[in-house]
């Protein structure tokens, strides 16, 4: 890698930490290109992303931003997850984590807010944006639906009266006769 390309990557690497809505940090144990390939994939199903970084030019990266804290995780073979959803990339990671245990946490960041391993776990258990904006548009839902339902009870309660006096005169004039 030349010196264009690292300040690139550095360039690259710096926008991704002012745009991300988490970033976790990971640490590589022996993933093979296949588990890894296949923590890509299911990063980009759920709206993240998952890099191998060198770690001298991820600190750099890191300087003067928000998440400079970040820079003393990275040391050994390290990884970062991010997303704009701030729940998007821990969800994945943590749930990767728990069925490969050469995958470790490190810690990560939302927003300027330091996490510990801990922390993006909790994070993780959290419901993602999407499932937060069903549960909005739900609960907006189900008030109209009552509304609707209770403009229509009178109506119907008054059609089953007039209906029962219907009957109770058919029943009348049938015995009359």
């Amino acid at each position: 890698m030349n010196r264009s390309e690292k300040q690139e990557l550095v360039g690259h690497l710096g926008d991704v930490f002012s745009k991300a809505g988490v970033v976790v940090v990971t640490r590589n144990n022996g993933l093979t290109v296949a588990e890894i390939t296949d923590l890509r994939r299911k990063m980009a199903d759920a709206g993240a992303k998952f890099r191998v970084t060198k770690n001298r030019l991820t600190k750099l990266a890191l300087e003067g931003t928000q998440i400079e804290h970040l820079s003393g995780h990275f040391t050994g073979p390290t990884a970062i997850a991010y997303s704009e959803d701030p729940v998007a990339a821990a969800k994945v990671v943590v749930e990767f984590a728990k069925k490969n245990e050469k995958l470790g946490l490190l810690g990560g960041a939302l927003g300027p807010q330091a996490l510990d391993a801990d922390g993006v776990k909790a994070l993780a258990a959290l419901p993602s944006l999407d499932q937060l904006r069903a549960s909005l548009l739900g609960l907006i839902n189900t008030p109209a639906t009552r509304i609707a339902g209770v403009v229509q009870a009178p109506a119907a309660q008054l059609a089953r009266v007039f209906n029962a006096f219907a009957e109770k005169d058919a029943a009348a004039d049938a015995a009359a006769a």
